[in-house]
């Protein structure tokens, strides 16, 4: 979590809400971060050796567009849910933020261009749904709201469990994913074509 975000209560992301200091320091640690990746790598490489890599991105400049905010906005209210209820302290929730960011390919690239370790062959973005079952292909698919709440849910928690459990105990952790289920699930069946970009970036060591 980069410094400086201390100020950004009630979110657990960059959000529309969010003070402009927080989406700045999100996006310069991810500058960092991903110049010293890059520049690592390339004392592992030899002259010419491939990399290729895959991570969530955004499809636009905008640090608070919906590609990677809304999924933590839905995660916020479930949270909130329990702040309402008693079962979790708002000032908990206020002193989180999540350790990710979802950078856009003009900062990739800006950032691969400016470390010089690496010639950029190729960066694509494509999407992917957030429930795994809901492929464009699949011409019988049917949306079922609970089991596709329970299904992306099921991937968050995968990736944020040990990080929610040390910070607000895993006492929370059904109830909260649960609820985090039923929010997820009501989004989809009224914006059912949601999406993770996903950025791929195909690189040859100078």
């Amino acid at each position: 979590v980069p410094r400086g975000v201390e100020d950004n209560k009630g979110n657990l992301y960059i959000a529309k809400t969010s003070p402009p200091n927080v989406s700045k320091a999100y996006s310069e640690q991810y500058r960092n971060d991903f110049s010293r990746f890059l520049r690592f790598r390339s004392e592992e490489m030899i002259t010419e050796g491939q990399m290729l890599l895959t991570f969530i991105g955004r499809s636009i400049t905008d640090p608070t567009s919906k590609d990677c905010c809304t999924i933590w906005d839905l995660f916020t209210k479930s949270l909130l849910d329990l702040v309402a209820e008693g079962l979790v302290c708002e000032s908990d929730v206020d002193s989180f933020n999540v350790p990710y960011y979802y950078p856009c390919k003009e900062e990739v690239r800006e950032i691969i261009e400016k470390e010089g370790s690496f010639v950029l062959n190729k960066l694509e973005i494509f999407e992917v749904n957030w429930d795994f079952e809901d492929d464009v292909c699949n011409e019988n698919f049917v949306l079922e709201k609970s089991k596709s709440g329970r299904n992306v849910a099921n991937c968050i928690r995968a990736i944020t469990e040990s990080m929610i459990a040390s910070h607000f105990g895993d006492t929370i952790i059904d109830d909260l994913f649960s609820r985090f289920a039923q929010h997820v699930g009501e989004h989809l069946s009224c914006e059912k074509t949601k999406y993770y970009v996903t950025i791929v970036v195909s690189m040859t060591m100078k």
